[in-house]
Parts: structure tokens; sequence; C-alpha cells
């Protein structure tokens, strides 16, 4: 059945990619399909969606974070009156089970690209009385709410996409996002926050995209004050975590201002363990492989914080051989870590969600992208892994990063773990190069927070007249957020 599925509209490239995976998370191999209402543009709020049953559209709407409302549509036009036809088209054996004397109901009106006053709201409502409504209104708990909702046109200039003309959706809601839940874990009420926390929009969308559920087992390898875990249990995952920094792991700021200190402060689950280690040594069993259900996590790229690998740079450049720490320093001893460049860990990341991701488990990571460069082009690639979608988020006029959503299509096998090893090592014998290169070249961080005079501006900035930040203004209102 056809759905019309209402968007808050933020985080445009984010939005089908989210129904997209909760659709297979409740429905498995359920069909679905996708089309705009006539006229719209791609960034509009309203995309159709073919669902095959209610239930799926609503699972799917109760979970998102990015879904307004799942609507019934009962009717559209591009003008009351057409509305009205609609409405009394729709068949009626749909619609009496909702108009009954023992179901509570409420009409939200609701508007993209314009503001109507109270008084106006209710002259709408009113306009509703062809449909012989029977039950009383109830406006803190309805059993069924009904939505109009009313789109400005293409001559008024609010900074939204435009339609040619007005439109107007009437529909039953069969669920929708329980924004709710951003407020409660905002990073501002968070005990325990560090430069690169994940904000708790981002960090539930990445659970969604995971397919996270009660008894998953859901691993990030870059865990610090541990928000993407937070997000998955919350989700019911049970969750484990690693980081290079020990101080992150074992204490954070004390006893009550630490990683486990977030959970506590949801009354979540707490992480069945965290792990001080390397995403470059890591420290599984050659053997074991195909334990966890989804990895999530944002790697280190270079704006917030670099990462950072095992060895120092004289252990690395061989100057210095390993060594063995004393047992009486052990407790309190800091390894000493070198410079870790992007390739190289994206490299490992996936070379261990390879081995340890079950078949058809999710890898799910943030990618750093250059405004100039052609995404797709660069994405990183394996052989044990299929790109599912990448959405893309513009922080500045010069850098974007995507989320990546890949999914275990084939198993680890013996010459895929030999193309790795003989990976790693070439990465060993040019620590140092990449080092000097990344010297050479500008870190990320340098390139994104430089000063726009310094830099060279793509042709394709050029064309759009960008020459700072300040200058920079998006298409859309949102578009880019």
């Amino acid at each position: 059945m056809w759905y019309l599925c209402y968007f808050y509209h933020r985080l445009l490239d984010y939005r089908r990619p989210e129904v997209e995976a909760l659709t297979k998370l409740f429905g498995g191999s359920a069909k679905f399909e996708w089309k705009l209402p006539q006229h719209h543009h791609l960034d509009s709020p309203f995309h159709f969606i073919w669902l095959p049953s209610e239930d799926i559209a609503s699972k799917v709407a109760n979970r998102s974070i990015l879904v307004k409302c799942m609507l019934e549509l009962w009717g559209q036009g591009y003008s009351y009156e057409e509305l009205k036809t609609s409405v009394q088209t729709f068949p009626e054996e749909h619609k009496l089970p909702y108009l009954g004397v023992e179901s509570t109901f409420r009409i939200v009106v609701d508007t993209f690209g314009k503001v109507l006053s109270s008084d106006e709201q209710r002259e709408r409502i009113e306009s509703f009385s062809y449909i012989p409504f029977k039950g009383r209104v109830d406006l803190r708990s309805a059993d069924n709410r009904f939505w109009l909702i009313e789109t400005d046109d293409q001559f008024s200039n609010n900074g939204l996409p435009p339609t040619v003309q007005r439109t107007l959706f009437f529909g039953r809601e069969v669920g929708g996002a329980d924004r709710k839940l951003l407020p409660t874990f905002s990073l501002s009420n968070r005990k325990y926050l560090g430069p690169t926390a994940m904000d708790a929009e981002i960090a539930f969308l990445m659970a969604n995209q995971a397919l996270v559920q009660p008894g998953k087992l859901v691993y990030d390898p870059f865990v610090g004050t541990g928000s993407i875990l937070v997000a998955a249990s919350h989700f019911g995952a049970m969750t484990m975590g690693a980081d290079i920094d020990i101080r992150v792991v074992r204490n954070g700021r004390g006893p009550d201002c630490n990683v486990w200190s977030n959970f506590k402060q949801y009354d979540l689950p707490l992480p069945i363990s965290l792990i001080r280690a390397d995403n470059n040594l890591p420290p599984w069993r050659g053997d074991l492989q195909e334990i966890f259900d989804a990895i999530i996590c944002d790697p280190p790229y270079g704006v917030r914080a670099g990462g950072r690998k095992s060895g120092g740079r004289k252990l690395l450049k061989g100057v210095k051989g390993p060594y063995v720490i004393p047992e009486e320093k052990r407790k309190d001893h800091i390894p000493s870590t070198a410079p870790y460049s992007l390739v190289e860990c994206v490299h490992d990341l996936l070379d261990v969600a390879a081995r340890l991701l079950v078949m058809g488990g999710r890898l799910v990571f943030f990618y750093p992208v250059a405004v100039d460069e052609d995404a797709k082009d660069i994405f990183p690639d394996h052989k044990c892994f299929t790109l599912l979608s990448h959405s893309e988020q513009i922080l500045s006029t010069r850098y974007s990063r995507c989320l990546l959503t890949m999914e275990k299509t084939a198993r680890y096998t013996v010459d895929v773990s030999e193309m790795a090893r003989k990976k790693h090592l070439e990465f060993r014998e040019n620590h140092g190069m990449l080092t000097e290169e990344s010297r050479e070249n500008g870190t990320l961080r340098s390139k994104v927070f430089s000063p726009a005079d310094n830099l060279e501006v793509s042709s394709g900035l050029s064309e759009m007249n960008i020459k700072s930040d300040k200058d920079w203004k998006p298409k859309y209102r949102s578009k880019y957020v």
C-alpha cells in the first residue's frame, strides 16, 4: 500500500536511507518503492513509499528519527475543493473503522513554507464537516490522529524547495518519530563529553542504519565517550567498545564522570566490556571470526582529533626495538603512540569488520570528503562488503563528511586475509613517507580551518562565487544542517 512519508526538513541525504534500513529491519526482504508527488523537488519533505503492510509502516515511522509522520493518504489536491472530492472518493471501507463512536480523534493542521494563525487553522478543521466523525475530539491522546498538510507555492520566497503550486494532503497517521529522545539524550545534558562526542540525533541515525535491535552485539573500535554505544544500547543492543587512549576507557575524569556514567545516567545496560585496543594492531585471536552484528564508529580523520596508533616514532622507524614494560610500572603506564593516517585507519577498519562481522552484518562509519572531490570515486572498497548508501553532510565550504553504510556479503577468506597482511606491512614500511606527505600536503584540519585567502578556490566554488565561509549560503534552509 502507498503511504505518504512526511519528513522533517533536515539532514536531507539521510532520510531515505534511514527508512530503507528500517524497512529491512522490520520487513526483512519486503518490497518497497519510492516516488515523489507531482511537481515536487527531490529535497521536498513529502515522499510516497509503498510498503506491504500498515504494521511495517507503523514500526518504521515510530522507530525513525527523521519521519515526522507516516500517513495513510485519504486525499490530496491543489485546492480545498479538489481535496474534498479526493477524500470523498476514498473507499468507505477504509474510512469507516476510524469514524465510529467508540474512537476519539484529532485533526492536526501542519504547513510547509508558510504559517497559519489559530483562526485559520480552526477554519480549515471545520471545513472537514463532510467527513462523518462520530467519536469525540481528544487533543491529548486521541485514538486516531488525522493530518491536514498545506504547502506554499513557487511564488513565495521562503528559502525552501519550490513546488509548482500549493498542495494539500489529508490522511490518517500510522506512525511518527519520537523526537523527545533528542532533548533527553542531548550532549548538553551528558555527564562525560569529549571533543569528538557524537551528536545524539546522528548517533540514533547511525544505529538505525546498522539495524540495531535487542539481542544484537554492537562494537565501536573508536568508542571515545561512548555516544554511539549509548544510542545502540537505547535500542536494546549489547555493546562493546575499544579505544587507544587508556585514560578514556579506564577512568575518564573520575569515578562519576566516565564512559560508564553516561550509560548509568540513562539507566541503560552497561557495555559488556571497554578495552584499551589499537585498531592498527587488534587484540583478537587469529581464528576469531563473525561475532559482531554491527560495527558503528566515527574514525579519527584529523578535524577535531587526529588518529593515533601504537608504537611511537622511533619504534616504527626501527631505531628502537620492542620493549617490555616493567611490572611495577604497568599500572600507570601510558603506551607511546604515533600518527595514524586516514587511509591506513580505514583499511584496518574494513579488515577488522570483514573478519568480525557476521554475514549480513553492517559497518556504519563516517568518511571525510573535500568539496572538490567526487565522493563516489574515493569511497573505500573491500571484497567482503557492498556499499548500501552514502549520506553527505556538508560542514563548510571546503569539507563534508559522508555516512557510509556497508553490508558484509562475502566471507573472510584466506586470500582476503593475506591481502590485508601485505597491505598492513606496506603501510608499516612507508609510515615515515606517509607522515612526511601529510606534513607537506597539510592535514584535513589545516585544509578546513586555514584562512580562505591562502587557499586555491576550487572551480566549483568559483562558479558559486564563494570566497569564504561567511559568504557561503545554503541553497535551501536546513539543506546542509
